[in-house]
């Protein structure tokens, strides 16, 4: 086990690959009483033809996330129960992208440890099992279905995206999962649930070598390699389409507005993208923005007025929504606000203010554990190391965040969906 220093957040990190191809990062953080584990899988919802036993597989969508649900399951009965009757508190989440499960406790670290790594790896199912969790997950599914912000955020994927998978729900369909088998499951599992595809991340005073002995004792020795994954080709830069419109039981139009943007790459070419995607969001919509402050000032967007930069394999896009009594104006103030920055550039000392508050934000999520295990393990799937973030966003200049402006907020890349009062959708 190899330990790496990060000077500037005076972090350090040890880190450990086990011949089985796991990777296992640890933060040790002494004299703290609370611990996290993180135990994640590069598969998520996206991830639905995959190459595998020499020939391509299409497996029906949602089964990532109904794989998670399965998990919990095992011979001797359910090993949420089994964590919170040692004090810790578990969950689970599936994105598109990867699927992560976790603990946190103050006491009785490695007999959790022992627990989340034995029933991650070792899968337990049976038919039977799966029939009952499908009607579960139907009933989540009808739920997600009525849920006008969950409806106008895939509506706004279909938009952007011809056929990239983030267009499908992360839980699929009520068609889609009635195809699920046990058989299905454990072919995903063996596929992506192998320690080569997986990291574990820690956070905590706890002893990393004694992380790296109980996974070395629990998990598998033998490692799968990669898994080719098919994402359906690269995307054209322009948007799919313009516009989408349903109609809901909503009193206020709803609105996602979006641009598509160009893949990022991997290694820390993924980092910086994200840095500098994130502040040229914060420059066009954010709260201290001369356009924030007039579409407020106009009534066009209200507090619940959010937007954000998302990366995922094969795909990015800048995001904003809310409620709006006209859509289509903020669409074309955001258009118009993008085309100034790009003419004009963006206020220096604004762009002093962002980039130093944003700083800011991400050295204090580094006090939650959550949030510091979680980035870790997504930027390792994206070849890069998160506590190398300070010295990446210095790379990040005022010159590169117009310029993103200039390439991705224009109207070939824009995408609009609306929900509109009323019933059933058009």
């Amino acid at each position: 086990m190899v330990s790496k220093q990060y000077p500037r957040l005076g972090e350090t990190v040890f880190h450990e690959i086990l011949e089985n191809g796991l990777h296992i990062y640890v933060d040790r953080r002494r004299d703290f009483q609370k611990s996290y584990a993180f135990f994640a899988t590069n598969y998520g919802g996206m991830d639905m033809r995959f190459f595998q036993e020499g020939r391509w597989k299409n497996t029906p969508a949602g089964v990532a996330h109904f794989l998670e649900h399965k998990m919990f399951d095992t011979k001797e009965g359910n090993a949420l129960q089994d964590l919170a009757a040692n004090g810790a508190s578990p969950n689970a989440f599936t994105s598109s992208a990867i699927t992560g499960y976790y603990f946190e406790s103050t006491e009785k670290f490695f007999d959790n440890l022992r627990i989340l790594l034995s029933f991650v790896s070792v899968p337990w199912f049976t038919q039977e099992s799966v029939d009952k969790e499908q009607g579960i997950i139907g009933q989540e599914i009808r739920m997600v279905e009525d849920d006008p912000e969950n409806q106008v955020f895939y509506a706004l994927m279909e938009c952007l995206y011809d056929h990239h998978p983030i267009r499908v729900p992360i839980a699929g369909t009520q068609e889609s999962i009635s195809h699920i088998t046990a058989g299905t499951l454990y072919s995903c599992h063996k596929a992506f649930y192998n320690p080569s595809n997986m990291v574990l991340t820690v956070a905590g005073d706890v002893d990393p070598e004694r992380v790296c002995a109980v996974a070395k004792e629990i998990l598998p020795v033998q490692s799968l390699g990669h898994i080719d994954r098919d994402y359906g080709g690269e995307e054209e830069p322009r948007a799919a389409k313009g516009e989408k419109e349903l109609t809901m039981a909503v009193s206020t139009p709803i609105f996602q507005l979006g641009f598509k943007c160009d893949p990022a790459q991997r290694g820390e070419a993924w980092m910086a993208q994200e840095l500098a995607g994130e502040l040229a969001c914060e420059a066009l919509l954010g709260s201290s923005s001369p356009l924030y402050a007039r579409l407020y000032s106009q009534g066009l967007i209200n507090k619940n007025f959010g937007y954000g930069f998302e990366v995922y394999p094969g795909c990015a896009l800048m995001a904003a929504g809310g409620e709006s009594r006209d859509p289509a104006a903020v669409r074309d103030a955001v258009l118009e606000e993008g085309a100034r920055l790009a003419r004009e550039g963006i206020d220096p000392a604004l762009f002093s203010r962002l980039k130093k508050g944003m700083y800011g934000a991400k050295v204090r999520g580094l006090n939650s554990f959550e949030y510091l295990c979680i980035n870790m393990a997504q930027s390792h799937f994206a070849g890069a190391e998160f506590l190398r973030f300070p010295e990446v966003f210095d790379s990040i200049t005022q010159a590169r965040v117009e310029d993103l402006l200039r390439r991705w907020v224009t109207p070939e890349r824009c995408g609009l969906a609306v929900v509109r009062p009323g019933e059933g959708s058009v």
